[in-house]
């Protein structure tokens, strides 16, 4: 069986929540501190899942503000 990335763990499980509407379009997503500490990895492993959302366009970085959850539009998929 492959063994998954951290990162790429985190991100699905972060795109799985949203997806359960746990983070909502617009909402301030939890600090990397906040996420290290959550998923129990360090601050430059969050940092790679921010990215990877990015680049899905899953989440967008609004500077000084923090990290926000995207329209769903913008990047879910039709079943």
């Amino acid at each position: 069986m492959p063994i998954t990335a951290d990162y790429i763990r985190i991100a699905d499980e972060i795109t799985a929540d949203i997806r359960a509407k746990k983070y909502r379009p617009g909402e301030k997503l939890p600090s990397i501190a906040q996420l290290a500490t959550m998923y129990d990895v360090s601050p430059s492993t969050i940092k790679q899942v921010f990215v990877r959302l990015e680049a899905l366009r899953v989440i967008w970085r609004h500077q000084g503000k923090g990290i926000f959850v995207n329209e769903p539009k913008l990047w879910m998929r039709e079943p």
